[in-house]
């Protein structure tokens, strides 16, 4: 048996704190090469952030603190006095997170459906799903995270990368 490979992977902090609610089970991320206008070429690409039973360790808002590591995800940050540390910045061994990838594939950004959006964590805040209010929630994360290089409107392809957090 192979050992998994692991790569890491930035979140922030709402999605952390759905990834440790149990709640986000999915990622999208864009898929950057030359051949994105090329449906087939692109199922057939590999994707740069893993596959079926390969692992991505979290990166996110962290710091150094007597007895360990904080993370920002679980603190207020102006009750917590230390230095935090950019996501990019967090080396393997302060990360709490790894998830085991369970299935990828290339989709449109704008073919995501309710139930995908439930599994990328996002819930309406009255919980229900009236008027798109699902939708409207998820477009504006993703434009708050993506929208200077991959705007919704502009309908990138997307990796869409399910997974089990261990």
């Amino acid at each position: 048996m192979t050992t998994p490979r692991e790569r890491p992977i930035l979140f922030n902090g709402p999605m952390v704190q759905a990834i440790l609610a149990g709640t986000k089970t999915q990622t999208r991320r864009v898929v950057k090469t030359d051949f994105h206008h090329d449906p087939e070429k692109l199922t057939a690409a590999h994707c740069p952030h893993g596959n079926p039973g390969d692992r991505l360790w979290v990166r996110e808002t962290w710091c150094i603190q007597p007895g360990g590591y904080g993370y920002r995800a679980d603190n207020d940050p102006t009750d917590n006095p230390c230095k935090w540390r950019p996501s990019i910045h967090m080396p393997r061994i302060a990360s709490r997170i790894t998830l085991d990838i369970t299935a990828v594939r290339v989709n449109r950004l704008q073919d995501i459906t309710t139930l995908d959006i439930i599994d990328e964590g996002v819930w309406p805040v009255d919980h229900t799903f009236g008027d798109n209010k699902a939708h409207r929630k998820w477009i504006k994360l993703w434009d708050s995270i993506n929208g200077k290089k991959a705007p919704w409107a502009s309908n990138p392809w997307v990796w869409v990368i399910e997974f089990v957090a261990l």
